[in-house]
């Protein structure tokens, strides 16, 4: 019986690790363009509830940075947990 590899055990660890992480980073990233452009070309603020998501709006486009970094973030911690499997698993065959 073959044990399961590090990745398909921490599939949710990934997912929620790596999404909060990558959406709190996402949100600094947004905070910081904020402080450095102020509205910019953003004639819109962009709202409460679906508004906030318009990506043409300033908080629609922090919004869509919050995800896009949460995306990242996970994909890195996957190929980093896929990598320490293979290491971990070549090391014991």
């Amino acid at each position: 019986m073959q044990a399961k590899s590090i990745p398909s055990r921490s599939f949710w660890i990934i997912i929620v690790a790596g999404f909060v992480t990558g959406m709190g980073n996402g949100s600094v990233f947004g905070a910081a363009l904020m402080c450095w452009m102020g509205r910019g070309g953003f004639t819109d603020w962009g709202g409460v509830g679906a508004g906030s998501y318009i990506p043409t709006t300033f908080n629609g486009f922090m919004s869509f940075c919050m995800f896009a970094f949460g995306l990242a973030f996970s994909l890195m911690l996957a190929l980093a947990l896929k990598r320490h499997d293979t290491i971990e698993n070549s090391r014991h065959a």
